[in-house]
């Protein structure tokens, strides 16, 4: 039989230092994705303050939001009592509903993903995902429309979660 000399490794430490480097890296740029992929914190604001994002919020609104929850952001009627199906109607987004209780990633995902999805456990709704209707921007342009309609309480109240989110995220 015939020795063996040492392996690739052991000839090129190097190589064996550059390959467990790279390694690393890939390894760590995966758990970072997992943390802030698509579950994570939103990267692009929702900015309630600017026109431009407001308007095509809106109209994105009117095409594919106002059938559930209605031209003026009213949501379906008795929307807090479960139908005989055992699911709660579309809520309204105005000030009288509770989308303004929620951190803007919450409402994005919801919205990019669907609320059976985020809530989880068996939840059922009928609020699909848009994220394959809407790209990210839509989706942000329209949280900005619904937000900008919120009275100054609501809307600090909504930024206070908001916040918190982010640095939870950090």
């Amino acid at each position: 039989m015939t020795r063996r000399g040492p392996g690739p490794w052991r000839r090129r430490p190097a190589l064996l230092a550059v390959f467990i480097i790279l390694f690393a890296a890939a390894m760590g740029g995966a758990a970072l994705l997992s943390r802030h992929g698509r579950s994570g914190p939103i990267s692009t604001a929702i900015d309630p303050g600017d026109p431009v994002q407001v308007a095509v919020g809106r109209r994105i609104y009117g095409e594919q939001c106002a059938r559930c929850h209605g031209a003026n952001l009213e949501g379906q009627p008795d929307w807090q009592s479960r139908g005989p199906d055992g699911r709660l109607p579309a809520p309204p987004h105005d000030a009288s509903g509770h989308t303004w209780h929620h951190a803007d990633g919450v409402l994005f995902r919801i919205t990019r993903d669907g609320t059976a999805v985020v809530v989880g456990g068996g939840y059922e709704s009928d609020m699909p995902g848009f994220g394959s209707v809407l790209s990210d921007a839509e989706i942000r342009a329209v949280l900005a429309f619904i937000k900008s309609t919120w009275p100054e309480r609501e809307r600090d109240f909504q930024e206070r979660q908001s916040r918190s989110e982010r640095e939870a995220a950090r």
